[in-house]
């Protein structure tokens, strides 16, 4: 049990920021599945992921050395409208355990009551559980800055939702859960002096390297803007919409937090919206990086007392041109471009207008291109699998004989290119019919194997997986009709 020594930086900043609450322990709990990968940043063993103590732990009943469990408090704009008291209404900050790669801090999600639980139970459900854990994993072996996910817990405690559910816990990690709405909860109840201690904690905690610097506010905002704009080309490139992208759903290092109704794209289409509840589109996948820009704004908004108006404009500016650039890059890698040209970016628009068009799987067709071979012929097994993705295969030829030009331009050989590509364009996304699977095994049939063989696959998307090819596939017709929302 002395592997989880705690210490919770976060409670030092005096209970202004948090209200301290012990969790409310699951009865009767079992594990249903535990992340080996997420154990070793803590640096447990696989013995200790079998004994009774982390069990307990995981499930609310047992507290670690040096843990000191708090609800933190923070706003945010909720859909464009603001929110002036949020806070971790069913999740608890446990404290920070320093693992072999650095410090991490451990959440309890789904554990009880806390003074922001409005009229909500404090508990997580199986369904929602399995969601973020198995999403969290995918979103980290995809290579995009992710919480992470160590475990879910069982019991047979009922709560009520539209109907009788499981309670469920999950333990979170992450580098900070400091979000933007933190400094806005602060900022809009007139306290600059609690603006200015939240900063202080984040530079020291996160970006000690600006803590002598006379102007390390406005760094650690320029931080936070440049980390948003490339994570949020991240998600454009591989296709992820998040689906609820408020304020105290953002980031304060630019990590993917508060997984709930996401969702990745099967056809390309720009204008997806994942979850069911956004009714305006608000959060539609296109208008995730100017939503992204907006967010920064009420950041910017919130940190006035600490850095002037003209200071912040001229970082703010910087965010579309960084995020712009950084999708560009990415857009190249797919295509398999090491070298820049002009004509790229044109190139790159008209694939994704045919895309659309054509309501070409978006994932699969960046796989399929992966084996494109520029010097055989149009009839090649190649071409013609590329050619049968589109509706109309014509516009999949006229796009392909610009490709192949293209690829003349390149120093790189087309084995090492194809490798290249196979490593940057996943052959598996975490769908939500996949998630679908494996809560209809667990809810109606307790078996939580899938959520196991899921989490192997989606924590190497790039690999072939044979055992998997399934999941490689065209999504089946039945997913068109799962529809998730803001419960999910």
């Amino acid at each position: 049990m002395n592997r989880l020594i705690f210490n919770n930086s976060f409670s030092q900043l005096g209970e202004h920021f948090f209200t301290r609450v012990q969790p409310s322990g699951l009865p009767n709990p079992s594990l249903a599945s535990v992340n080996p990968e997420a154990a070793k940043l803590l640096g447990l063993e696989p013995l200790d992921l079998l004994q009774d103590w982390f069990l307990q732990w995981c499930s609310g009943n047992q507290r670690m050395p040096g843990s000191d469990p708090l609800a933190m408090v923070y706003s945010g704009h909720q859909f464009g409208g603001y929110s002036p008291q949020l806070g971790d209404g069913r999740g608890l900050l446990l404290g920070e355990v320093k693992g072999p790669e650095g410090k991490w801090d451990i959440h309890l999600k789904g554990a009880g009551k806390t003074p922001y639980s409005r009229f909500g139970d404090g508990r997580a459900v199986l369904r929602s559980t399995i969601r973020e854990y198995l999403c969290s994993e995918a979103m980290h072996g995809l290579g995009i800055p992710s919480t992470r996910a160590l475990s879910i817990t069982i019991s047979d405690e009922p709560v009520y939702r539209e109907t009788q559910e499981t309670a469920t816990m999950l333990i979170r990690l992450s580098r900070s859960h400091v979000r933007f709405g933190s400094f806005e909860y602060f900022h809009h109840h007139n306290e600059p002096e609690a603006v200015k201690r939240l900063a202080d904690h984040v530079i020291e905690q996160h970006l000690p390297e600006l803590i002598d610097k006379e102007n390390r506010y406005l760094e650690m905002f320029r931080y936070t803007v440049h980390s948003t704009a490339k994570l949020i080309a991240q998600w454009q490139a591989i296709g992820f919409a998040h689906g609820v992208m408020n304020t105290d759903n953002m980031s304060i290092i630019g990590e993917t937090m508060d997984y709930g109704p996401f969702g990745f794209l099967d056809a390309y289409n720009p204008g997806y919206i994942c979850n069911h509840s956004d009714t305006s589109g608000r959060y539609a996948f296109s208008r995730q990086p100017v939503i992204g820009l907006w967010n920064c704004n009420a950041l910017a908004n919130a940190l006035t007392s600490l850095i002037s108006v003209e200071q912040l404009t001229g970082v703010l500016e910087e965010y579309e041109p960084l995020l712009l650039s950084t999708l560009l890059e990415l857009q190249r890698r797919k295509l398999g471009l090491e070298q820049q040209q002009s004509d790229d970016e044109t190139l790159i628009e008209d694939l994704l207008d045919s895309l659309a068009q054509n309501q070409v799987d978006y994932t699969i067709f960046f796989r399929q291109l992966c084996y494109f071979d520029e010097n055989a012929p149009d009839q090649s097994t190649s071409h013609t699998e590329l050619r049968d993705l589109f509706l109309d295969r014509t516009a999949c030829d006229d796009w392909i004989a610009r490709y192949r030009q293209r690829l003349a331009l390149e120093q790189q050989s087309p084995a090492d290119r194809r490798e290249a590509m196979r490593q940057t364009n996943p052959k598996y996304v975490f769908r939500n019919y996949m998630a679908e699977i494996a809560i209809r095994k667990a809810e109606d049939e307790n078996d939580y194997r899938e959520i196991d063989r899921l989490l192997l696959l989606v924590q190497s998307p790039f690999d072939e997986h044979p055992e998997c090819e399934e999941y490689a596939k065209h999504p089946p017709t039945w997913s068109q009709q799962l529809s998730v929302s803001c419960s999910s």
